[in-house]
């Protein structure tokens, strides 16, 4: 099957289009006007991402995090970020990046996420789409925390919380995959008593307290929920492609 018309489908279901202004989705390396066999869902490209796709015969790969982010000045083989791109040349491996229209498109990352929380009433958390809003059966922040840790398994996790016995009633939850703490306002907007985002920084964790809403920072490696859900969208289209999901540990962070 032709890669063109592969991700013709998954364009139907999820338009690059939706993405933010500036945001590198599609094609990013390679050709999409050749026939494939072989497709690698995973959330980021790092070396072992690309040595797995070169293992295991890959033809393109469909990434959540774009593997150029920012221009290259240069292309070198002595820079490792730039080996990368490189490396997946030679080998005639295609990139296809989904980025934040997989975030913003009905039923992509952050309803995924809901679905996993049980959060109902689900509402667009910001006017252009990204993150989501809803309720939950009311419970502390302490047991509503706990619920984030097993259902994305995690060993440790951070709560913004001037109040250290986390018993604070949560009824309504605000969610943003990836680095969304900049949107907390507009979760405090919609009325949301915690807000769940990565890579919250200290001093955004004051405001938010100031402006009355408690956050969990679970880790940006939550939105590895997208290899799994991406590559079941993919086999739904039910095509000769074979699908496959990355293995590769891409998570930078242990908790010890």
């Amino acid at each position: 099957m032709l890669a063109s018309e592969f991700f013709k489908l998954y364009e139907a279901y999820c338009p690059k289009e939706l993405a933010m202004a500036g945001d590198p989705v599609g094609l990013q390396i390679g050709t999409l006007n050749r026939d494939i066999k072989k497709v690698m869902v995973t959330l980021d490209i790092r070396e072992q991402t690309v040595a797995e796709a070169i293992e295991k015969q890959v033809d393109v790969i469909l990434a959540k995090h774009p593997v150029i982010f920012r221009p290259l000045d240069n292309l070198t083989a002595s820079q490792p970020q730039e080996k990368i791109v490189l490396d997946l040349a030679r080998a005639g491996i295609a990139v296809y990046t989904s980025h934040t229209n997989i975030d913003i498109v009905e039923n992509g990352l952050n309803d995924w996420f809901c679905e996993l929380l049980e959060v109902t009433d689900v509402e667009n958390l910001t006017e252009f789409g990204l993150g989501r809003v809803g309720h939950v059966k009311p419970q502390t922040l302490a047991t509503f925390s706990e619920k984030v840790k097993a259902v994305f398994g995690l060993d440790g996790l951070s709560v913004v919380s001037y109040d250290r016995s986390m018993s604070q009633t949560i009824g309504r939850v605000a969610i943003c995959g990836g680095s969304g703490g900049k949107f907390y306002v507009d979760a405090a907007a919609k009325q949301a008593d915690v807000y769940i985002t990565g890579d919250i920084y200290y001093h955004t964790a004051h405001d938010m307290l100031s402006l009355g809403i408690s956050a969990i920072d679970p880790g940006h490696h939550i939105e590895a929920l997208f290899i799994l859900k991406v590559a079941e969208v993919l086999r739904n289209f039910d095509t000769s492609v074979e699908i496959i999901e990355s293995t590769s540990l891409t998570n930078p962070f242990v908790k010890f």
